[in-house]
């Protein structure tokens, strides 16, 4: 079987230690135990505000954890720096808004290019695979592989929420532009990722994407811990993932 590779976003454990204070819970135990159930990598996003992740915790995961570091930041000036000084396994350029709860939506390489060519380029030349994480639309998949970018993660907010609100018609439509992005961007010789919002539900169906080798979540998955532990939220989701793939592939 072609797995499906699997990365934890542990930012909300950051999250719940911001709002009281102090180290507790501790991301670093949190990553120790995402590494033990499993998961092929961790992400953590630095963000402008430091709402969640902060800059020791980077330092501490990229110097401690034997896991693959995905770093998910803003094209910024500042992250560039920090980016460059850690140079961890990976990097997701993201778009960031400072009033937002979360990211909503793509990165927009196309109209972007120019200045991330040559961004994007100075960090794979310091060890980094970056990637773009951008909206399920064959221009922006074009647009990144343009960049030089080695890989892509699709959004899948669109489609999750609509899931979650059973609005089918919408749900099959963005399914739909999910699977071409995925395959020009496999066509183009791009590592295709996929990301946002995905729950055991929406799962199912981005699973059975053949061109799709890793998936990041992470939101979901650190609020069912909150009633079943996080080792039995991420297996649950492991083998829904790996139940899926197998069928696909038959």
């Amino acid at each position: 079987m072609n797995r499906l590779r699997l990365g934890i976003n542990i930012d909300h454990v950051a999250t719940i230690r911001n709002a009281r204070g102090g180290n507790h819970p501790d991301t670093m135990r949190a990553a120790e135990l995402v590494k033990k159930i499993g998961a092929d990598s961790i992400t953590v996003h630095l963000r402008e505000d430091r709402r969640h992740i902060r800059d020791l915790d980077v330092i501490t995961l990229a110097g401690s954890i034997d896991l693959p570091i995905n770093l998910e930041m803003a094209a910024t000036q500042e992250m560039h720096d920090i980016a460059l000084k850690l140079a961890p396994h990976a990097i997701c350029l993201v778009p960031e808004k400072r009033e937002e709860r979360t990211t909503e939506g793509g990165l927009d390489a196309k109209s972007g290019a120019n200045y991330l060519r040559p961004y994007v380029a100075r960090l794979q030349e310091n060890g980094s695979r970056v990637s773009l994480f951008i909206e399920p639309n064959l221009a922006q998949v074009q647009a990144a592989h343009d960049i030089g970018a080695r890989a892509i993660e699709l959004h899948t907010g669109k489609y999750c929420d609509a899931i979650t609100d059973g609005n089918i018609d919408l749900a099959n439509e963005v399914l739909e532009n999910i699977k071409a992005a995925a395959k020009l961007g496999s066509d183009l010789g791009l590592e295709v990722h996929a990301g946002h919002g995905i729950t055991y539900e929406s799962v199912i169906e981005i699973a059975k994407i053949p061109h799709i080798i890793e998936l990041n979540i992470g939101h979901f998955l650190i609020g069912e811990a909150i009633f079943v532990g996080l080792e039995a939220a991420i297996e649950k989701m492991r083998n829904i993932m790996d139940e899926v793939r197998e069928i696909a592939q038959t």
